[in-house]
């Protein structure tokens, strides 16, 4: 954080706040618009890059898992991603999944692989509008 690469979110056990239960990281970047399915890529302007937001890193310590805290901080982080485009744009939240469990995890919220690693994947921001309708 203090270098302004990410911004770490933070969620505490209620009942022992110096137990950290999750965190989530966000930060700007950019995606190549060929990188993007056609479907989505026709929908945006033709530049080389378009901004999106990164969701840098979502983790659950081990014994906060199964309890729905990871959907949760999901919500969070993708909450905050869409207040932020309204201040400095973005066209999709991006994530890196580090294993075959987070590609799922990701997966069952409508997150889109790209086509050239299916690790990382996306929501696009107009997804994420619909949701906090």
């Amino acid at each position: 954080m203090d270098k302004g690469v990410a911004v770490t979110y933070v969620l505490v056990s209620a009942a022992d706040p110096a137990q950290i239960a999750g965190y989530f990281t966000l930060s700007a970047t950019a995606v190549r618009l060929d990188a993007m399915p056609v479907t989505v890529a026709k929908q945006l302007p033709r530049y080389p890059l378009v901004p999106a937001t990164l969701l840098g890193r979502l983790a659950m310590r081990q014994s906060s898992q199964g309890q729905g805290l990871g959907r949760h901080l999901l919500m969070a982080a993708l909450e905050r991603s869409l207040d932020a485009s309204k201040i400095v744009a973005s066209t999709a939240v991006i994530v890196d999944a580090k294993d075959d469990a987070a590609v799922t995890f990701y997966r069952r919220y409508d997150f889109i692989p790209f086509a050239d690693d299916p690790r990382r994947l996306f929501l696009p921001i107009h997804t994420i509008r619909q949701l906090f309708a």
